[in-house]
């Protein structure tokens, strides 16, 4: 991708005094044009490269405006790495660990052959989220929209998005985009996608970044109030962090939180079946009470004939 060979050129840049452009395609396996492109690209981001032709000459940062290369210490370097690296484990390929190959300058201490930063942001959707995000990334790439079928809380409906980010937040991945439907820029999961595929052509917009602050996107106003078992301890601490807590004198967990959605509230707290006891808001405790009456109902049913 376009990016990864900036970042790669301008790091090669930073360890050597001069690199010509045949050198940069052979290492990033494009055209002498395409880095053409990279170098006026770069000045345009305020990175003054200059080029000279002739024996001994190549593209180098401006001789008094040169970037120290002390600027990245090796553990910048590595938190860079390990963020390329982390795309890896999305996209299923090899395609950054190479990239990473082809940066590596041997002895430099910029590039430590030791790595102790790991991230992985694959999940168990790996398999049909990885299509999803290359198939979103050619559509920025290209200026193409993208059409899916998507499952909301409201219902399923058909969907044609014009893509600006793709962004991972709150451990998902998600596309920020201008909805034509709804005439307006919209925050789709990608697990909630299917039938994801490459629509028409469109012309940019100036599109605004999405404000992800929890304030906006969880206002909270559900004031909740519930005891647990102490075994549940781990579980709340990982949820919620310490201190959402308060030990009562007969061991159990009285917990104190503002929440968004009655129902996200309501699933959570049937996952710890009898080791919780909602006390507020009442309203919802009655909800849990009639839909444990429900199930009741529904395993109460009589055994099918054939049963034992």
């Amino acid at each position: 991708m376009k990016i990864d060979r900036l970042i790669g050129i301008l790091a090669l840049l930073l360890q050597q005094e001069r690199v010509t452009a045949p050198q940069l395609a052979k290492t990033f396996e494009v055209s002498r044009r395409t880095i053409q492109r990279d170098v006026e690209a770069l000045c345009r981001a305020g990175i003054p490269l200059v080029t000279a032709q002739g024996q001994g000459g190549g593209i180098s940062i401006m001789e008094g405006y040169r970037m120290d290369s002390a600027l990245l210490t090796s553990g910048d370097m590595q938190a860079i790495l390990a963020g390329l690296r982390s795309l890896d484990s999305v996209s299923g390929t090899h395609r950054y660990l190479q990239l990473m190959e082809k940066l590596s300058p041997g002895a430099s201490t910029l590039m430590p052959g030791s790595q102790n930063l790991l991230i992985d942001l694959s999940s168990w959707y790996r398999d049909s989220l990885a299509p999803k995000i290359e198939c979103i990334r050619q559509a920025m790439e290209q200026s193409r929209k993208i059409v899916f079928r998507y499952y909301a809380p409201g219902g399923e409906s058909r969907r044609v998005v014009e893509p600006y980010y793709l962004l991972f937040h709150w451990s998902s991945w998600y596309v920020w985009g201008y909805c034509t439907q709804r005439k307006d820029y919209r925050l789709f999961k990608l697990n909630r996608m299917a039938e994801l595929a490459l629509d028409a052509a469109f012309v940019k917009r100036s599109a605004p970044l999405p404000d992800l602050s929890d304030q906006r996107v969880f206002p909270g106003g559900i004031q909740v109030k519930a005891l647990f078992d102490p075994a549940c301890k781990w579980r709340l601490v990982e949820a919620f962090g310490e201190g959402c807590y308060a030990e009562q004198p007969d061991g159990r967990l009285l917990f104190q939180w503002e929440y968004t959605y009655p129902d996200n509230l309501l699933a959570w707290l049937m996952t710890f079946r009898d080791q919780v006891e909602l006390l507020e808001p009442a309203s919802l405790r009655q909800e849990i009470v009639d839909a444990c009456r429900r199930i009741l109902r529904a395993y109460a049913a009589p055994e099918h004939p054939s049963d034992p």
